[in-house]
């Protein structure tokens, strides 16, 4: 019942902690066993010769004894229990983390990123109690009942026969709750998954929600997913309650019907008053350890419709990394016959055909929705759902081990992650090795060291996604770490978008000035960023219409030459207000 063998197996540092913790639970049932013993035995003997002296001395040292022997092992016990949660958070997350570095930065495109935030933050923590409590406490609870019969059989076997009967009627209860359980609870966690991917969501886009004023509708979603939730919350819960009460009915009433047993066999003289007084006070003993387990029961349930998804997470396939060969020194990237849809219905790009030579600059260009970053998304390997065909130096790129792609390729969006931390540690990510003096060099190149020094120098606090810094700052510390990462292709993704005008500026001349002696790929709708390269492609709804220099496309007087005529007059325009 509940157990999981491959969950178990997972998590196999856990097994000793688990029968660590059964064993001190039962030296202190053994314990507890000895002091009602003596207790007992020491009030028949008072009643049968209240004035004579039975052991009083002898009592109270086993009584002593007893309790310091089960407050160590209630203390060990929970100690293991610890060292078993401990173990258990440790491992799975390792294994999330480490099965979502097998699947790559495609990772997305098999499972959502709040899905994988809930699997590895409450999904594991409601394992915890599973490995914790629930394991231990259900071995113990087959164990305890079985110690107690056989203590008691030499009391009065017929009471002892009756309280070991009952105690299998509380998992009969378990078990019977536990069909109708999992269907809810996988409901409950599909639901809470819902609520959490729409919350993120909405939280991640609250800027533009309010900008567009459609906080409103979005936040009467919120609220039927929030519903939603509190329905099925409340279908646990309920499931909870129920059984429960059942469970308490049969404890008590199992306790019960052996008390009145050996009141019933001392009436009619088959224990002695001693042995009836020990059957009494360890009648609940036969049912507390059950009676616990079904307390457990629920939050393991929880934690087990979790792991079910914890390992459907752990199951993706991922690709082969067999046969991967490593990326060629030249890095000439030729893309034939280019497509790709995000879904089947809808094609984003349609055979397009590309060439970026090594120690080229090339741009490309378009409106918005062309299609632009979807090719860096392919090149980068975020997205491999494409057909035709993409080589660098002649080498399928679906054929290069993605670490090597990695350490060749360097890729920087208008949305580049800067983590919590120092200066100095999100430069390190791109060099681990550099020295403060290449530092405070890369920082010199991006025009970004007069305001770090300013700041405290290169352990200047950095807040989660650069919170505390302004957009073409974070900008300029992104591109700093990509100078350090000194890798042979770049690719600037709309590296320039949404800052100001200084550090477009700044950002443009290094991005020119790299150029000279690396791959670089620049994508952007500003086509004035685009004059210097060596060869520009123009993408209009996902096809491939023109490919040129800067002069050439003008004077072809098509889709470039409109476009860059339609950006001119509006810088013009604004320049003319500013004025």
């Amino acid at each position: 019942m509940m157990i999981n063998k491959r969950l178990i197996n997972t998590v196999s540092e856990s097994k000793r902690y688990v029968a660590a913790n059964v064993v001190f639970q039962w030296l202190s049932l053994v314990a507890n066993i000895a002091m009602m013993a003596a207790i007992t035995s020491l009030l028949a003997g008072l009643f049968s010769d209240p004035a004579g002296a039975h052991g009083i001395k002898t009592t109270l040292a086993v009584a002593l004894v007893s309790v310091a022997v089960r407050f160590a092992c209630t203390i060990m016990a929970s100690r293991m229990s610890y060292l078993s949660s401990r173990a258990v958070k440790r491992t799975l997350r390792e294994m999330i983390y480490e099965k979502l570095l097998r699947l790559g930065v495609s990772y997305r495109e098999q499972v959502q990123t709040s899905e994988v935030v809930q699997v590895a933050v409450e999904g594991v923590d409601q394992l915890e109690t599973y490995f914790g409590a629930y394991l231990p406490q259900f071995f113990y609870a087959m164990l305890a009942p079985l110690t107690l019969f056989i203590c008691l059989s030499f009391v009065n076997l017929p009471s002892a026969v009756v309280l070991l009967v009952c105690v299998p009627l509380i998992p009969v209860a378990i078990a019977v709750v536990q069909t109708w359980a999992k269907k809810l609870l996988s409901r409950y966690w599909g639901q809470y998954v819902a609520l959490g991917d729409t919350f993120l969501e909405n939280l991640q886009g609250l800027t533009t929600l309010k900008i567009y004023q459609a906080d409103e509708f979005k936040n009467e979603q919120m609220n039927e997913e929030a519903e939603k939730f509190r329905v099925i919350t409340m279908k646990v819960l309920t499931m909870q309650l129920n059984s429960i009460t059942i469970m308490d009915l049969i404890a008590y009433g199992g306790a019960a019907l052996g008390i009145i047993m050996a009141v019933t066999q001392y009436g009619g003289g088959h224990v002695s008053l001693a042995g009836c007084l020990l059957i009494i006070l360890l009648s609940a003993d036969f049912f507390i350890p059950m009676r616990q387990l079904g307390s457990f029961f629920h939050i393991a349930m929880n934690g087990m419709a979790a792991s079910d998804k914890i390992f459907r997470l752990l199951d993706l396939p991922e690709a082969a990394q067999t046969g991967k060969v490593p990326c060629p020194k030249d890095c000439t990237i030729v893309c034939k016959e280019l497509r790709f849809s995000y879904e089947p219905e809808r094609e984003i790009l349609h055979g397009i055909d590309m060439a970026f030579p090594a120690g080229s600059f090339t741009a490309i260009v378009g409106e918005s929705g062309c299609g632009k970053s979807t090719v860096s998304s392919i090149l980068m390997g975020r997205s491999k759902g494409y057909t035709g065909s993409v080589t660098v130096g002649g080498v399928p790129l679906d054929t290069i081990a993605e670490a090597d792609l990695m350490r060749h390729f360097t890729y920087v969006s208008h949305q580049s992650y800067l983590f919590k931390g120092t200066v100095r540690e999100n430069l390190l990510m791109g060099k681990p090795d550099a020295s403060d003096d290449e530092l405070w060099a890369v920082l010199s190149r991006v025009n970004l060291k007069r305001f770090v020094l300013d700041e405290g120098g290169l352990d200047m606090p950095v807040a989660q996604k650069g919170a505390n810094l302004s957009g073409g700052q974070c900008q300029r510390l992104a591109l700093a770490r990509a100078l350090l990462h000194d890798s042979p292709v770049y690719i600037f993704d709309e590296a320039t978008s949404n800052i100001d005008v200084e550090s477009e500026n700044d950002i443009m001349a290094e991005i020119h000035a790299l150029a000279k002696h690396k791959t670089v790929i620049l994508i952007s709708h500003r086509l004035v960023n685009a004059v210097p390269a060596d060869h520009i492609y123009v993408l209009e709804h996902g096809s491939l219409v023109q490919s040129g220099t800067h002069e050439q496309l003008l004077s072809a007087g098509t889709a470039y030459a409109a476009l860059w005529n339609a950006q001119q007059r509006l810088e013009g325009f604004a320049g003319g207000d500013a004025q």
